[in-house]
């Protein structure tokens, strides 16, 4: 891939503006009908996924996940991650350079994420293997899928990066936010994690979602400010000055705070068709339940 153009945002995050890179992109969800889902990484299905019907229309994902993946990263030493530089660049390079990861044309958020709520980790979890609900009816769910097999806490790796998370030197895991989970997959540093939830931390990370276009972005801001401008218009009506002066300097911090937001809010995850359509999703469903019958 072409080096993407980055817009910086701080030490702590950029956005990567990729072009020529038109998708589908090696690692992808396809979709078939009635809420069949799957996670492709080149030729290699990773997950299935088939939504549950029921009391709240959509009450949740059941998910099954095969063994295959391959983290878009490279192994991190320890000797980098007690001297890493900007982890933000590092990650968005390897991202650019790697043949088995997400991005395609697009605008990308990449960024440290340090507060979570205590239930994306320490709940939704998701540590069994291969199978697991993704519980949607409680207005939403934001856990974190794991795509390969978690290692056990005294194993060797894990053990020497429990370390590095009490001397705070972990190299942070990478997530990406996707719509079709409404959470994270996990996409490097499965042991990593491991080690700072064995160690009562939650893991450092840096999450990776799309972002609005130039163009989808500037269309929201333009019915923004129109909105903005024809409530403005509309306040002075009935108001003393003083009060009608309050009134419109909240309303324009808010419509200042609502654009800085707009160019970085989260885009929808897009799909392609299963290749075969519901036909190929089920035969690839029975196979995987022939293999692990119990799920």
């Amino acid at each position: 891939m072409k080096r993407a153009r980055r817009e910086l945002l701080g030490p702590g995050g950029l956005v990567l503006h990729v072009r020529d890179c038109p998708g589908p992109p090696p690692l992808r969800f396809e979709t078939a009908p009635c809420g069949r889902l799957l996670l492709r990484q080149g030729g290699r299905v990773l997950l299935l996924g088939r939504e549950e019907q029921g009391g709240c229309s959509h009450e949740g994902l059941f998910v099954h996940r095969l063994n295959g993946f391959r983290s878009p990263l490279p192994r991190i030493r320890s000797d980098l991650m007690r001297d890493p530089g900007n982890w933000v660049h590092q990650y968005a390079r390897w991202l650019e350079e790697t043949r088995e990861g997400p991005l395609h044309d697009a605008r990308w958020n990449l960024r440290e994420r340090h507060q979570f709520p205590t239930y994306v980790w320490w709940g939704d979890f998701m540590r069994n293997w291969p199978a697991c609900h993704l519980d949607w009816c409680a207005g939403g769910w934001e856990g974190v899928v794991p795509l390969r097999p978690l290692s056990p806490t005294d194993a060797p790796r894990v053990k020497a990066y429990r370390k590095h998370a009490r001397e705070d030197t972990l190299a942070p895991v990478l997530l990406w936010r996707v719509t079709p989970l409404d959470g994270w997959l996990l996409l490097d540093g499965h042991d990593r994690a491991v080690a700072a939830l064995a160690e009562g931390r939650t893991p450092p990370c840096l999450v990776l979602h799309r972002v609005p276009d130039d163009e989808a972005w500037r269309r929201t801001a333009d019915e923004v400010t129109g909105a903005h401008e024809q409530r403005m218009e509309q306040l002075t009506a009935g108001l003393a000055d003083a009060e009608a002066e309050g009134k419109r300097a909240v309303l324009e911090r808010a419509y200042e705070d609502t654009l800085s937001t707009l160019p970085y809010d989260e885009a929808p995850t897009p799909t392609w068709p299963v290749p075969g359509g519901a036909p190929a999703w089920d035969d690839l469903a029975a196979r995987a339940m022939f293999e692990c019958p119990r799920d």
